[in-house]
């Protein structure tokens, strides 16, 4: 298509979302949950849209996940009456948990005593409290071998006339890091049983409690469940070329692609440039096995039935994004792709972290062509 423009609808980078796959997905994951007799509570970070969340409670879903609190005034404001926000509680937007917390089932995370005793001390009328775990990515929470500051916490929480403990909950995010099934479920089944632990010691005490897991590779490729109550991924609404490379999902899966013109091409290199950098795709990248870094794969260019439905391909083999600026994306390619390239074409780039591209692009157009909203645009 060298030298011929295409017709295409979008003049800048645009996030593409494939309604028919997200179904799919956030299928799988409803039936796995219900065939395993777990609470599926979504991470709503992934996609951060009503509109999209309306495909999940369709689904069944009642229960939710965010990542902040004004995540959580969005959906709460918006029909969802039970959510978790699964990040370390900021004692700053506790007037915002107040308010929050009159209208809906809020559960608070929380890792520390202090911080539990300023909930436990503030105008809160009622919360649910999650005790955030470590079973050894390291990244925050109480160690679950803690059991000093864990009974401190659970002390709190009995004495207590407002709060309820929720449970214990655990993210797995060195699951990232895995390669296939068998390093995923080594991480997953040795995290299933330090909780295990925990409901063992402190059940009797201080239940009934939740114990509440959620990475995206475990909850899409584990079968083993034994011991857990509640399941809370979000990534796989979407998956991306990240979740393709652990092995949680093929890339037919994948939902979202960015959408970039062409700007430039560099024959001497077999480059082609893309309007689509860091500012859209994001500055997280994916080591290959050869050691090459991308920030997307090629899924050809844009395919547009002139009809309004425009989709993308399998990814082109050796087609990455291997080098990011603020705009621009560079793509190295092999001499087929280079040559039927042209400028002006639309190429769709699967990203390596669909969250992230996600919340980079504040917003969605579906392959029918409906812009679909998203948190950052709403008029609080």
């Amino acid at each position: 298509m060298t030298g011929q423009l295409q017709v295409s609808p979008f003049k800048s980078p645009v996030l593409l979302v494939d309604r028919d796959k997200c179904l799919r997905n956030i299928k799988f994951m409803a039936d796995k949950a219900a065939r395993q007799k777990l609470i599926l509570r979504p991470h709503f970070k992934t996609h951060q849209s009503l509109i999209i969340g309306e495909w999940f409670r369709e689904a069944g879903t009642e229960k939710i996940t965010v990542s902040s609190m004004t995540m959580a005034q969005y959906f709460g404001m918006n029909g969802w009456k039970d959510i978790c926000v699964a990040f370390p509680f900021n004692i700053h937007e506790i007037d915002e948990a107040v308010t929050l917390a009159d209208r809906i089932d809020l559960h608070l995370t929380v890792c520390s005593a202090q911080t539990l005793q300023l909930i436990e001390n503030s105008r809160i009328q009622k919360a649910g409290i999650y005790i955030k775990t470590d079973t050894g990515y390291n990244r925050t929470g109480v160690a679950w071998d803690d059991h000093h500051l864990i009974e401190e916490m659970l002390r709190i929480l009995q004495r207590s006339s407002k709060l309820k403990f929720s449970g214990f909950l655990v993210h797995n995010g060195h699951t990232y890091q895995a390669r296939g099934p068998g390093q995923v479920d080594k991480i997953h089944i040795d995290s299933n049983e330090k909780l295990a632990t925990l409901k063992d010691r402190y059940y009797d005490r201080y239940g009934p409690f939740l114990v509440s897991t959620g990475d995206t590779p475990s909850c899409s490729l584990s079968e083993n469940f034994e011991g857990i109550d509640e399941i809370r991924p979000g990534n796989y609404v979407f998956y991306d070329i990240s979740q393709c490379h652990i092995g949680s999902c093929d890339a037919g899966s994948i939902a979202v692609a960015l959408a970039a013109p062409v700007v430039a091409k560099h024959r001497e290199r077999k480059e082609i440039v893309v309007y689509g950098g860091a500012v859209h795709l994001s500055k997280e990248y994916l080591k290959l096995d050869d050691g090459t870094m991308v920030w997307g794969q090629v899924a050809g260019t844009l395919l547009n039935d002139r009809q309004g439905h425009n989709s993308w391909s399998v990814p082109i083999p050796g087609a990455w994004v291997t080098k990011v600026s603020q705009e621009h994306g560079i793509i190295k390619c092999d001499d087929i792709f280079f040559n039927q390239t042209g400028i002006g074409d639309i190429i769709t780039i699967l990203p390596v972290h669909s969250c992230l591209t996600a919340d980079l692009m504040k917003g969605y157009i579906s392959c029918e062509g409906m812009h679909i909203d998203h948190l950052s645009g709403y008029q609080w």
